[in-house]
């Protein structure tokens, strides 16, 4: 087994909110769930931009992030990501500066190209245009945030023009970077040209047979990075990869399925198939039977906090080696069902993983081996304590 000796555990929240619903009173469940989390002890939590398409409804993942940092006290909090394209790169190296401070480091930047075609298209972005954006400035953004001497930079979409930025970043030598890696190799491309953390959505496919949605093995989709990283002066850290995976427990399985059934549903027919246009992964499957079959092949892990530990083994197995967990936020039980869901995973499944189970295990089986050798002490000790008061009372 690859994985760190703490394996990171968090969300990546876009979020998804179905249509119908009161999107004021979700905002604020949404940050109710930062402070659930930050209670669990999980250690991050990635927040979406998104622009268009009425589920996803943070369109500031800056202003989330700073509100989420006044209620919560040790977990991290990260974009998830940051559509570069849509953003000057001094705004945002300074606005993530900014809550670097706020946050005494407690704040990470992810950066990608920008999901969702309907926002690019709104700004009248090429999307074409949208990889290679995203890749310039990410690379700008690093420099701004480390070098010292001014930037004099022209790029066909901004100028940059003796940049500085005047205040550091709190963290040295700047907040944690990490490039979204979906379908294409250009995340990977960015973050080895970069040296950045990595964070891997819809990376699986099929966990049992080890093949990725890109048709290659995650193997495979890593070494790019490394290779990249390699040819740029950078080093990749396995412990910087965070694969995003949905994720919903209960007591048992049949529970859990129950719990996510509808929901789930709506989310992926509804939402990605007849919102987005995402071609159902399973087109000779009726919804009814959608969720069933996403479960059964891999895509989604359903279950019990058992089966989110076998799913960890099995992508540490395919992918060599990775260093945080990320659960796909979702709503797919209730209000009570999701947060209960997070409790087992932070009860059951996190101390696996973060070394916190093998002491209390030595030391039970350590005393249970010698329970009779201290049954006997502790009958000697009390066999004693009653004779001497048998004694003094002889004597008194």
């Amino acid at each position: 087994m690859a994985l760190p000796p703490r394996l990171k555990f968090g969300i990546f929240m876009a979020p998804f909110h179905a249509l119908g619903e009161n999107p004021n009173l979700s905002y604020h469940r949404d940050l109710e769930l930062m402070e659930w989390l930050d209670y669990l002890g999980f250690d991050e939590a990635w927040i979406g931009e998104h622009h268009s398409a009425g589920w996803e409804t943070i369109c500031s993942p800056e202003l989330f992030i700073a509100a989420a940092i006044e209620r919560t006290k040790t977990l991290k909090l990260g974009s998830g990501v940051s559509s570069l394209p849509y953003h000057h790169p001094l705004m945002t190296a300074n606005r993530f500066i900014q809550l670097d401070h706020h946050s005494r480091g407690r704040v990470m930047l992810g950066v990608g190209p920008g999901a969702l075609t309907g926002d690019a298209y709104m700004m009248g972005i090429v999307p074409t245009e949208q990889r290679p954006m995203m890749q310039e400035a990410a690379w700008l953004i690093k420099r701004l945030m480390t070098e010292t001497e001014p930037i004099t930079y022209k790029s066909k979409w901004f100028t940059l023009e003796e940049a500085h930025v005047h205040l550091r970043p709190y963290t040295y030598p700047h907040p944690h970077i990490a490039i979204a890696a979906v379908q294409s190799p250009s995340g990977m491309i960015t973050a080895g040209k970069l040296g950045a953390g990595v964070l891997s959505l819809n990376a699986v496919a099929d966990r049992g047979k080890g093949v990725s949605s890109q048709k290659i093995t995650l193997k495979d989709f890593w070494k790019i990075a490394e290779e990249t990283a390699a040819e740029n002066g950078n080093t990749m850290n396995r412990d910087d990869w965070r694969i995003v995976l949905h994720t919903h427990v209960a007591e048992t399985k049949k529970e859990a399925m129950q719990q996510v059934r509808e929901r789930a549903t709506w989310y992926q027919g509804d939402y990605f198939e007849d919102t987005l246009g995402t071609p159902s992964p399973f087109p000779d499957v009726s919804r009814d039977k959608l969720v069933d079959r996403m479960v059964g092949e891999g895509n989604w892990i359903v279950g019990t906090p058992d089966d989110v530990v076998d799913a960890i083994h099995r992508i540490d197995e395919i992918s060599g080696g990775f260093g945080g967990y990320m659960i796909q936020a979702t709503e797919w039980g209730t209000r009570e069902q999701v947060l209960h869901s997070y409790e087992l995973i932070a009860r059951y499944v996190m101390p696996k993983f973060k070394g916190q189970l093998e002491s209390l295990e030595f030391s039970q089986k350590w005393y249970a081996d010698k329970r009779q050798f201290f049954m006997d002490a502790r009958s000697a000790s009390m066999d004693r304590s009653q004779s001497d008061y048998d004694k003094s009372k002889k004597k008194s």
